[in-house]
């Protein structure tokens, strides 16, 4: 597996609304594109969340991490970074001239994915989604993670931020001081956190939870029906911050929707379950098309 560095990946075009950075890797010339998008939380880039699986999906496509607005590392675009992030997509997409792509969505970014699958379904071949999609049943919200990211958000201190990264994950191991460190020096930008604190602070979560229950429109989850590309839903079974019942109702209201639970593993499957995490996407993404939009399934007994 080639190694592939931050550096020689690294790309930027500039859009109306500014500079948007990306890494791009694998077959450039020849491979589908295959479109990762980040979550969010203090620190978090889309090169973190994705250079330990790159590797594995470059040898069969033309990886492309974008970086949102509003995280430090693209153009801040203002407003709240979630809703910005579809936009980027869209500016991003179109810039590059791709008229379909495959998507892994980390968390947020998997809800960015489904929200464009909705809106340009004939753009997007298969998703994938890590955790974050969905809506609580059984567990109370916020989350605990969410709640220890509104903590570090408003008063960031170290200490907090190690809270919320054994938040994050089943093993605490996978939180070095590396990881630590490069978090800490990323989330306490003026300019990162001010992003940050547009999504998670106490005042601003309350604020889009208003609009979102105020809303004449369907709720996020209420939508996920229209989604028309064959989607792989990925979860850590000891997510604390989407918990897994958040999955049923993607898992059921997604016409071609399959659920891959990894057990010892909290939020960030890409990371604690790596090499089962690359075989099964792999294998959603690589085999032949078998989940078809309104083809019943066969009988019982059939041969």
């Amino acid at each position: 597996m080639t190694h592939l560095s931050y550096d020689e990946t690294l790309r930027e075009i500039t859009t109306d609304a500014g500079v948007l950075r990306y890494h791009e890797a694998g077959l450039i010339d020849s491979g589908p594109p295959l479109l990762l998008l980040h979550g969010s939380g203090p620190g978090v880039t889309g090169w973190r969340n994705f250079r330990g699986v790159l590797g594995a999906f470059a040898e069969h496509f033309r990886c492309l991490i974008l970086e949102f607005p509003g995280f430090g590392v693209s153009d801040d675009f203002g407003g709240h970074p979630m809703i910005t992030a579809l936009d980027a997509v869209v500016r991003f997409v179109d810039a590059l001239e791709l008229d379909t792509v495959d998507i892994i969505g980390n968390s947020m970014g998997g809800g960015v994915a489904l929200n464009f699958a909705i809106a340009y379904p004939e753009r997007v071949r298969r998703i994938v989604t890590i955790g974050g999609i969905g809506r609580n049943i059984l567990t109370p919200a916020p989350s605990e993670g969410i709640r220890l990211l509104q903590e570090f958000t408003e008063e960031p201190t170290r200490d907090r931020l190690v809270r919320w990264l054994h938040s994050m994950v089943y093993d605490p191991a996978t939180v070095t001081d590396e990881l630590i460190e490069e978090r800490w020096s990323h989330a306490t930008d003026p300019q990162t956190l001010a992003g940050a604190r547009r999504m998670y602070s106490r005042e601003a979560f309350a604020q889009m939870m208003k609009a979102l229950e105020s809303s004449k429109g369907p709720q996020p989850w209420a939508a996920m029906h229209r989604v028309k590309a064959p989607t792989l839903i990925t979860w850590g079974l000891d997510d604390r911050v989407s918990p897994l019942d958040m999955a049923l109702i993607p898992m059921r209201t997604i016409p071609n929707a399959e659920l891959h639970v990894f057990p010892n593993c909290g939020h960030w499957t890409m990371i604690e379950a790596k090499e089962a995490f690359e075989s099964a996407v792999s294998a959603f993404l690589l085999r032949k098309d078998q989940l078809t939009q309104g083809t019943p399934p066969p009988s019982i007994g059939t041969p």
